[in-house]
């Protein structure tokens, strides 16, 4: 026996644990937002909404060439039939079908106000009217012959489809973008052409890879144009995988103004991005001077798109202005791929290239199957009536004298001819004008055909390749109604590569002015405007003070080196003004909490340094190799327990170090390893102490230092003779007049 049911509660109100109601019902929401609404079929491409937007206007017979009917019609029947939910969420879906800007092949053709690219909205649907177009009924061509399966309406007073005979590729066509509860879809529309014929590759090589197909379709096909510059690699991934992304960027040319003066002209922009929005976002910019190339934008859009670039002068290369805009605007845009679809309208699987072009075959082929049932039953209904009737002729005076004697002639017409009560029916209810010989010869006529197509028929549903010969056909007559020859079916996305430009793109983004970078003892840094700043004046935070200053322009990178050895790098242009006292290095960058700054310069290519560690441990480094691209810097030396201590230029060809115990030692550059990172190489050598400073100069030119009283000491020739030595040796006590400080400036 099974376990007892508890009784209801004398109160009617049975308790539930909060956690089992909660799951329960957000599982129900979840499963209706997956699959009721935010999902696309694979078979179909289509969401509830749309499906019973189209079946609503097929009910109204709103053919391609029928009259238009009010919006407000189609909304309302729908709703009230189909689908019970806000009639502006139905009307937005419907627009949506309409716009050429938002569908790739719009499947329902408006007349009226139906938005823009611009970002303005429809008309209220009392003003406008539609019907559907072409590309509309292919998708539900046959749904009255038993193509698709029906169930009941939310009130179960009506039928609706469960997915329509989709005679178009719809799902990779127009694509599809929605958001469910857990998860998303967003796929690209593409070229019906293309698909067609990946399709058609699919049927008569069934074993083929997405490498077969994507010769077929190289890409998405946006409504709105542009230029893709998604390499091939990332594409084929993309459609492999089912995830990952296409980047798109406007069309442009450049148009002449005379006397050496040009225009850009932008004619398509990418797709999704609204028009109006995209302009201010340019003007914005232009008004923050963060565009230094651009002098100007212009709107001049009628029916197609037209906006005008205006550059800052006529040497302005376009390439790089246009770069400039597509590193700060939406005339550069990525569009996510997530082709995650219903599966036969129930299981939700993110799906490569392949498998969604074979369940729309497969559901092609379902509706051949399910259309020819239809019609072979429609056609041995019609052989039986006309078997009957062409019995009637034969015996036509037997049939007149039955149907006049007998009070019920049905019965004896079927006893006395052997035939059917649907037989009998239709020889009673036959006109008397009928009875003449042509008609007996129609008859004849009729019944072989039929019975020819019956026999194809049942020719087709025994044999497979049959069938894929007629879904083949079928798409191959799309392919031709939609070819790339007809202004519907020509590609308007083209595919291009990012060109190389004469300069750094993130100059051209920066206005280039003079500043003078100033960073303090305790490591805050800002920038002043301008060169030749009197730094005399300048206010420190607490007893704070000045350790570097040097001058530079807002479009540089500023290197900066640290006791541990590594390096970072700034923006000049993102560094707070000389209002205040600045900001300090470590909200910038990843500090270690030990570590403090002790080299600031401005990075110049090709330029070498000379780093050197407080036990004279050194080595040459470019400034290339100084570049950090994060915040946690870069490790260029291994210091282990000393510090870095010196980052100096070179500009010699020998060095000059000299170290704690007052001896100078000069030998040749080339003894000096240059590398990219390490531990250097030792300089000079100590019993005990380190490294107070060093410089590189040229032998010929000679040692050079400056005293404490601002007087220039050199020593050339066979003056620095007694000094010149060889890399890690310890060097000799320094001439008369060298600084007490052991530093060369003093």
């Amino acid at each position: 026996m099974g376990k007892p049911v508890d009784p209801t509660p004398p109160n009617g109100i049975e308790a539930i644990p909060l956690r089992d109601a909660l799951e329960e019902r957000y599982l129900a929401y979840a499963l209706s937002t997956i699959m009721h609404r935010a999902l696309p079929d694979a078979r179909d491409g289509m969401k509830p909404v749309h499906r019973r937007i189209l079946y609503g206007m097929h009910l109204l017979r709103l053919s391609p060439d029928a009259p238009f009917k009010k919006s407000a019609k189609i909304v309302g029947d729908v709703m009230g039939t189909f689908h019970p939910h806000g009639d502006q969420a139905i009307y937005d879906a419907l627009v949506r079908l309409a716009q050429d800007f938002s569908s790739r092949y719009p499947l329902v053709d408006g007349q009226g106000n139906f938005g823009n690219i611009d970002g303005d909205s429809a008309a209220a649907y009392r003003y406008t009217e539609a019907r559907m177009t072409a590309v509309a009924r292919l998708l539900l061509e046959g749904i009255d012959e038993d193509a698709v399966s029906f169930r009941p309406n939310y009130d179960g007073q009506n039928e609706e489809p469960i997915v329509l005979p989709g005679a178009f590729p719809n799902l990779l066509a127009n694509g599809s973008q929605g958001i469910a509860v857990g998860m998303a879809t967003s796929i690209p529309p593409h070229n019906a052409a293309e698909l067609c014929a990946a399709a058609i590759e699919l049927i008569d090589n069934p074993a083929a890879t997405v490498e077969d197909l994507i010769k077929h379709v190289p890409g998405p096909d946006f409504p709105t144009g542009g230029t893709i510059v998604e390499s091939p690699a990332s594409l084929l991934e993309t459609y492999r995988t089912g995830r990952g992304a296409v980047r798109t960027r406007a069309r442009w040319h450049k148009e002449e103004t005379g006397r050496g003066g040009y225009v850009v002209v932008v004619t398509e922009i990418p797709y999704g991005v609204q028009k109006s929005r995209l302009i201010e976002k340019i003007a914005e910019l232009l008004n923050e001077k963060k565009l230094p190339l651009l002098a100007d934008v212009r709107d001049e859009s009628a029916e197609d798109v037209r906006i005008v670039l205006e550059p800052r002068a006529r040497n302005v290369e376009p390439a790089l202005l246009m770069e400039a805009l597509y590193k700060l605007t939406e005339l550069e845009t990525r569009f996510s791929v997530n082709m995650n679809v219903l599966i036969d309208g129930k299981v939700p699987r993110v799906c490569g290239l392949v498998e969604l072009l074979r369940a729309f075959l497969d559901h092609r082929r379902d509706v051949l199957l399910r259309r020819s049932r239809h019609r072979l039953a429609k056609i041995e209904a019609r052989l039986e009536i006309l078997g009957g009737l062409i019995i009637a002729f034969l015996n036509l005076d037997e049939v007149i004298r039955i149907i006049r004697e007998e009070d019920e002639p049905r019965p004896v017409l079927m006893k006395r001819f052997d035939i059917t009560e649907v037989q009998a029916n239709a020889i009673l209810d036959t006109r008397l004008r009928q009875l003449r010989k042509l008609e007996e010869m129609e008859l004849r006529r009729e019944h072989d055909e039929l019975s020819k197509e019956k026999a194809d028929i049942e020719a087709l549903l025994a044999s497979e390749a049959k069938q894929w010969k007629t879904v083949k056909w079928e798409i191959g007559q799309v392919a031709k109604a939609f070819s790339k020859d007809t202004p519907l079916g020509k590609r308007r996305s083209d595919f291009g590569v990012v060109g190389e430009v004469s300069m750094d793109v993130a100059e051209a983004l920066i206005e280039r002015e003079p500043i003078t970078v100033v960073v303090t003892q305790k490591g805050w840094i800002r920038a002043l405007k301008g060169h030749g700043v009197d730094l005399s004046n300048l206010q420190y935070k607490g007893d704070d003070g000045l350790a570097f200053a040097f001058p530079t322009e807002t479009t540089a990178k500023i290197l900066l080196l640290s006791t541990d050895g590594k390096a970072f790098t700034l923006e000049a242009s993102k560094l707070p003004g000389g209002r205040g006292f600045g900001e300090p290095i470590r909200l910038m960058v990843d500090l270690d909490a030990e570590a403090e700054i002790m080299a600031a310069f401005p990075y110049i290519a090709g330029q070498k340094r000379l780093l050197a560690a407080k036990d004279s441990r050194g080595f040459i480094v470019s400034a290339e190799d100084l570049l950090a691209t994060t915040r946690k810097g870069r490790q260029v030396m291994n210091v282990d327990d000393a510090r870095l201590w010196l980052a100096q230029v070179v500009e010699g060809d020998h060095v000059a170090i000299v170290g704690e115990n007052r001896l100078l030692l000069t030998f040749p550059l080339a003894e000096v390893a240059e590398m990219p990172r390490g531990k250097g190489v030792r300089l000079q050598r100590y019993k005990e102490g380190g490294i107070v400073d060093l410089k590189t100069f040229n032998l010929a030119d000679g040692l050079s230092w400056n005293d404490s009283s601002g007087r220039t000491f050199n020593l050339k020739g066979d003056e620095l003779l007694p000094w010149l030595g060889h890399r890690a040796q310890t060097g000799r006590l320094p001439p008369k007049g060298f600084p007490r400080s052991n530093k060369f400036t003093g």
